[in-house]
């Protein structure tokens, strides 16, 4: 499903790409569309995305060399997709619950430097026991450990909790983050911003608002960050239509998005799909789509698209970097959420394993920093 010179578009089609070249934003009812496309309407939007990477970012493909540290799976809140999430006692947990003390997640820090990671990603369940200082703390203890380390660390429900444990506002609880080492936040706990969704698989967690409120103010007091999409579940195009659009409302006010992350619902485990109430997650032509339309939504105020090699497998990956992606993330080290839910494409991808997918679409792996940074250099 890769990107080939297309057909004529239909005119409807073809009108909305010439907005999206001419750098207009399109609005749901257009986006909706887009989502819709078939034959060579589809390969006119994948084509259109594909270039559009191509001028803005050129050719490179990009990763980071990072490490998932995942320090507890023990969680207060009941998200019906999630597969990775325990209780705190032994009748609830569909597996052993865990929780990593901080001599542990510094010493996996120094494990991760000593293998040549740039970064380390931070993010759990919402432990019974956790305050803000614990935030506070694991950035600590991780920049003690690994002083030059770059800490991604905390989505927008971690930081609500934590400001909100402390009593603080979102602003002096993100500056008191950044303070101690904190340099950029995930935008997972994202899944679909729109609550027509959330309240139906994860009511209990930030809503919408919420969610934009503390990526806003994150980038406010100049903390960085990704944004996600956790899609083909209980949702529709509609949905995915206004999360673009927030997220691109949201950019232009701030510009604070380093990228933007299509995350295809795993659904093997989870639990809402084996109570038969919701999709087997998306099919694939809709994941291209994803990537391919969230280009054209987002542009030119988002740059980088990046496709989920733990969610889209690596041939899949080798597509989407064909539809308007142009980053493979990282290469993970212990990726566990995914895998907790069912995912089979495993918890590590190498520097040469990157080098080699690249290199099968006939473009060239560079590595990054996490804020795509100049200190990237293309492998040799």
């Amino acid at each position: 499903m890769a990107a080939r010179p297309p057909c004529a578009a239909s005119p409807g089609i073809a009108r909305l790409l010439d907005r999206v070249r001419a750098g207009r934003e399109l609005v749901e009812a257009d986006i909706v569309s887009l989502f819709a496309v078939e034959d060579d309407d589809f390969q006119a939007v994948v084509h259109t995305a594909d270039g559009l990477r191509r001028e803005v970012v050129g050719d490179a493909v990009t990763f980071v060399v990072n490490r998932n540290i995942n320090y507890t799976n023990i969680c207060l809140h009941h998200c019906s997709f999630c597969a990775f999430s325990k209780g705190g006692g032994a009748r609830d947990a569909r597996g052993p619950a865990y929780r990593l003390d901080l001599e542990e997640i510094a010493r996996r820090s120094v494990e991760a430097r000593a293998a040549g990671a740039t970064e380390v990603c931070l993010q759990g369940g919402i432990h019974p026991a956790y305050t803000g200082d614990t935030y506070l703390s694991i950035v600590q203890a991780v920049k003690a450990a690994t002083p030059d380390m770059h800490v991604h660390a905390f989505s927008p429900l971690e930081v609500f909790h934590g400001a909100r444990t402390l009593g603080l506002s979102l602003e002096a609880y993100l500056r008191r983050l950044k303070a101690v080492g904190l340099a950029t936040l995930p935008g997972t706990a994202a899944e679909i911003l729109d609550d027509e969704v959330r309240d139906r698989i994860c009511p209990d967690k930030v809503n919408t608002a919420e969610w934009l409120e503390v990526m806003e103010t994150a980038h406010e007091v100049g903390l960085r960050s990704t944004a996600t999409i956790m899609f083909g579940h209980v949702d529709h195009p509609r949905h995915w239509a206004r999360h673009l659009l927030r997220l691109r409302a949201l950019q232009a006010r701030t510009g604070g998005f380093t990228e933007f992350v299509p995350l295809p619902f795993v659904h093997m485990e989870a639990p809402i799909w084996r109570r038969g109430q919701s999709r087997s997650g998306p099919v694939f032509r809709e994941a291209l789509l994803m990537h391919a339309v969230a280009r054209l939504v987002l542009h030119p105020l988002v740059a980088n698209v990046q496709t989920s090699w733990v969610k889209m497998g690596r041939e899949g990956a080798a597509l989407a970097l064909q539809a308007g992606a142009n980053d493979l993330g990282g290469v993970l080290m212990n990726e566990s959420i995914t895998r907790a839910a069912g995912g089979v494409n495993g918890q590590l991808m190498g520097v040469d394993d990157m080098q080699a997918l690249a290199e099968g679409i006939g473009r060239n792996a560079v590595q990054r920093s996490t804020v795509y940074g100049a200190q990237a250099e293309a492998l040799v």
